[in-house]
């Protein structure tokens, strides 16, 4: 994640949780650390997630994976993300809903995700805004196209 993404606290999560009367099951206990202990690894599928487990010796089964996963988008733990394959991955969600999310450079060749952090949409925003009376709190972008890699390939 980009720098200005402070991610929730173990603490924070268990917070989360129990204000909306769940419990810090041992499973998703288990399966939040994985996105913890996987900062670099966004974007991860139930089945990435699964296979992490089944490596760890974890006897979680992939279905309590995927209501984890359900459960903590629904209270704003993770974020799902949906890259139009068909296929919806999740990340942690940053602690201050005022830090815009980074937007997402998808290449329709290789299917590969980069994540661009530069906010470049302020203005835009702004305008919106004072032309609409909608009062904006976040937004997401993604832009399809090919990678550097693959436009190389093409030559």
């Amino acid at each position: 994640m980009s720098e200005n993404h402070q991610l929730f606290g173990t603490e924070d999560l268990r917070g989360k949780l129990s204000e909306r009367g769940y419990k810090m099951t041992p499973q998703r206990k288990e399966i939040l650390q994985i996105f913890v202990n996987h900062p670099d690894n966004h974007h991860m599928s139930a089945e990435d997630v699964y296979n992490i487990l089944r490596e760890n010796k974890s006897e979680i089964g992939l279905a309590t994976v995927y209501r984890a996963l359900d459960l903590l988008n629904e209270l704003g733990i993770l974020v799902q993300v949906d890259f139009g394959d068909g296929c919806a991955r999740y990340e942690l969600n940053a602690a201050d809903p005022k830090v815009h999310h980074h937007h997402h450079l998808i290449c329709l060749k290789c299917k590969n995700v980069i994540e661009f952090d530069e906010d470049l949409l302020d203005q835009l925003e702004a305008y919106i805004e004072k032309k609409s009376g909608f009062q904006i709190l976040n937004h997401e972008v993604k832009f399809f196209g090919y990678c550097s890699e693959c436009r190389g390939k093409e030559d």
